[in-house]
């Protein structure tokens, strides 16, 4: 099978738009908040450049992953959140999540350790 055919597979194409490296982790944060700034999004994700983060955010909004709003205010506000269809990547992501507690426990475990009350446990939170 050629590249040209492999690329309308459909684990090919999730894959892909999955693919970067903050989108998981901007994914973790808006099914776990109803709706973020850029800004706070900017801030609770670490070392990432602004410009990177607003290319990943551009790019989710394309594939219709998450919904950006503008507020009219002073100064302007860019709010984001979760759509229905990234909504739907809920039991996938639970399925990855499980696959990893399964067969890379000890990571699992030294991340788990390190983010203890930093951040809220991922089981079941993607449904």
């Amino acid at each position: 099978m050629e590249y040209k055919e492999f690329k309308h597979c459909g684990l090919h194409i999730t894959l892909n738009t999955l693919s970067g490296k903050w989108k998981p982790i901007i994914l973790y944060h808006l099914f776990h908040n109803p709706e973020l700034r850029f800004t706070e999004l900017w801030r609770i994700i670490p070392k990432v450049a602004k410009k990177v983060l607003l290319d990943h955010l551009k790019q989710m909004e394309a594939d219709g992953l998450i919904i950006r709003e503008e507020k009219n205010g002073f100064p302007p506000e860019v709010n984001y959140r979760i759509s229905e269809k990234g909504k739907a990547l809920g039991p996938a992501l639970s399925a990855m999540e499980a696959w990893a507690n399964e067969h890379a426990a000890e990571e699992v475990s030294a991340f788990s350790r390190s983010a203890e009350g930093k951040i809220k446990p991922l089981n079941a939170t993607y449904s």
